[in-house]
């Protein structure tokens, strides 16, 4: 790994999410097909890019058995048990609707309703993501969204990832379809004869998804564009370099534009860890990929003190921040952009990842200034309640009208008036 002084901070941004032009048309090409050409297009699709032909999309329920006899038991256990810590800690962020009754007797208040329908796209491809099903549906589901439908590319046999359809199932999805890509993307949002649309999509994929999403976005929401993972430790003497080595490569394994950096003041510490990276890169099973993050996108960053090394990753702003840190809990209060924060040698990365409740979808590229995990906000929204009394627009009346004119507004000043006219 690069060891280099504060002074030369590179920054974690990197532009894959915006994708070529050529990739563009084929996005758009491909959504406009699946609004006109609804399940032939999506045949057609699923033909051409997964090599398959499917008559229906709908996974089955022998389907869903067949993935339950395909897994052994300790993992549905573990699965099980992941989900209850995911929609233990997602409860708590649960809001009630409000009411408040001013003096002049109007009644102001906030209604909280779920969103009706939601999608969720899982990767499919060499790898399997249960844990994204997990971290995807249950805070919809803790939010109150009634109609949850999770899309997956199928592989040539047509069949999705034995555990991706067992954590479906544990987490509550009733609608499950055999599609991937853009064109997943396209039919959520706009509907075809087997799939109805729905309201807000969620989830990653590659860049096709990643355009497809932002191409269909005001038709419906979405949560994110996500860039590759991003992972910042602060360390200082305290640290073990091992532990380091083996956390920065945790997310160097994911993708070869992932991004791996410790800030440290300590230089003897710095350069222990990139002597583990090294030795751990050697025997990595993902080792191509991780080898090319860390050469393009792993740095050491050696600063003057930890305030520095703090200061460092504020403007970073990285999805995942762990401090490994003497008493590491006194800085948390100094980080003001981090998506998921993980404090002292037992809170590894892979623990959100998986198990301890908080949610692993994060911001990345430096949104973490401006964004946060998703959440069960995501899945809700929020309606203003007015009940205005006649006390209070007999005393404010004059007031939204002269408001309302100095707009230029004057139906709206009127419609204000005639009522204190009509009293």
């Amino acid at each position: 790994m690069k060891i280099v002084k504060v002074n030369d901070l590179i920054s974690i941004k990197r532009s894959i999410e915006s994708g070529t032009t050529e990739q563009l048309a084929v996005v758009k090409n491909i959504i406009s097909d699946i609004r006109s050409s609804g399940d032939n297009a999506l045949r057609d699709y699923t033909e051409k890019f997964d090599r398959v032909k499917l008559d229906s999309f709908l996974v089955t329920e022998s389907e869903i058995n067949e993935a339950y006899r395909k897994v052994d038991s300790e993992f549905i256990s573990i699965v099980r048990e992941a989900a209850e810590n995911i929609k233990s800690f997602h409860e708590k962020q649960l809001r009630p609707s409000w009411m408040t009754t001013e003096e002049n007797g109007s009644i102001l208040g906030q209604k909280i309703t779920p969103l009706d329908s939601v999608g969720v796209y899982v990767p499919g491809g060499t790898a399997a993501y249960p844990s994204s099903v997990l971290m995807n549906v249950i805070p919809a589901k803790v939010a109150g969204v009634k109609r949850i439908v999770m899309v997956s590319p199928p592989d040539s046999e047509g069949i999705l990832p034995a555990a991706v359809l067992v954590a479906a199932k544990e987490a509550g999805v009733e609608e499950i379809y055999k599609v991937g890509g853009a064109q997943a993307i396209g039919a959520l949002a706009y509907g075809t004869e087997s799939i109805k649309p729905v309201d807000k999509i969620t989830g990653p994929g590659n860049i096709f998804v990643a355009l497809a999403k932002r191409e269909v976005f005001g038709d419906v929401d979405i949560d994110m564009i996500a860039g590759p993972s991003e992972i910042a430790i602060i360390a200082d003497d305290t640290a073990r370099p091992d532990e380091i080595a083996a956390d920065l490569l945790s997310q160097a394994e994911h993708d070869p534009r992932a991004c791996s950096v410790l800030v440290t003041p300590s230089m003897k510490l710095a350069e222990e860890v990139a002597g583990e990276v090294e030795k751990q890169l050697a025997i990595l099973p993902r080792k191509d990929i991780a080898s090319r993050s860390i050469e393009d996108f792993g740095v050491i960053y050696v600063t003057s003190s930890i305030e520095e090394a703090v200061e460092t990753v504020n403007q970073l702003a990285p999805e995942h921040l762990e401090i490994l840190t003497e008493n590491g809990i006194e800085l948390l209060g100094k980080i003001r952009h981090a998506g998921a924060i993980f404090i002292g040698r037992y809170s590894s990365e892979p623990v959100g990842d998986y198990f301890a409740g908080p949610n692993h979808v994060l911001p990345t590229n430096g949104t973490a200034r401006f964004s946060s995990p998703l959440n069960v906000d995501d899945f809700q929204k929020k309606s203003s309640v007015i009940i205005y009394s006649e006390k209070a627009l007999k005393d404010n009346g004059e007031k939204i009208a002269k408001f309302a004119r100095m707009e230029g507004l004057e139906a709206h000043a009127r419609a204000v008036e005639l009522r204190l006219e009509n009293r």
